[in-house]
């Protein structure tokens, strides 16, 4: 595996390490040493998919506090996703800024996304699916989010949006007044 540091501080872009010949490759996508080596949560409790039909679908941007905060490890197993995050951490150097990444189900990358950071995406291409293992098991009460067109993140979808859930939509707008963790939403 290979981990390559984004602009935000705890966040990588993990590519495979192919081992081929002529029957195809092997690679390994997840150790857990690894992953502590360079100080990432490496233990997962649960495995998620989620699909989508439609090119310009948005889901998120979703995140969760404690005791149920999360990281992530992302990977687009069908199709084209524009896979976005934000730091949400007050005393990072990087808080309140985003990083997107084009993850295919062809280049086979990852996203390792830590705790304190809102994460959604855009389908890139119809039937899309991605595939992400989670450091904690999903919470309904300490889930939060953050709206796909929040003015105070400027996120710059390649797509036109073409559908959103309800849900995400009604997320409250970010005050950026506000430093308190989590995030206070107006």
């Amino acid at each position: 595996m290979q981990f390559i540091e984004t602009k935000l501080p705890g966040a990588f872009l993990i590519e495979l390490e192919r081992k081929e010949d002529d029957r195809g490759f092997f690679a390994r996508a997840f150790c857990r040493n690894e992953m502590a080596a360079r100080g990432l949560v490496g233990e997962l409790v649960q495995c998620n998919v989620a699909f989508t039909h439609r090119r310009g679908t948005v889901r998120g941007l979703h995140y969760q506090v404690a005791p149920a905060a999360e990281s992530k490890v992302v990977r687009c197993i069908r199709g084209a996703i524009f896979d976005v995050i934000v730091d949400l951490r007050p005393d990072s150097s990087s808080y309140l800024q985003h990083l997107g990444v084009e993850l295919t189900a062809d280049d086979r990358r990852q996203l390792y996304v830590p705790e304190g950071f809102g994460h959604g995406y855009q389908a890139l291409s119809d039937n899309a699916e991605i595939l992400y293992f989670v450091s904690a098991f999903h919470s309904p009460q300490s889930e939060r989010g953050i709206r796909y067109d929040d003015p105070a993140f400027r996120i710059p979808w390649p797509a036109p949006v073409t559908l959103v859930s309800l849900k995400d939509q009604n997320w409250p707008l970010f005050d950026r007044s506000s430093s308190a963790q989590p995030p206070k939403v107006i």
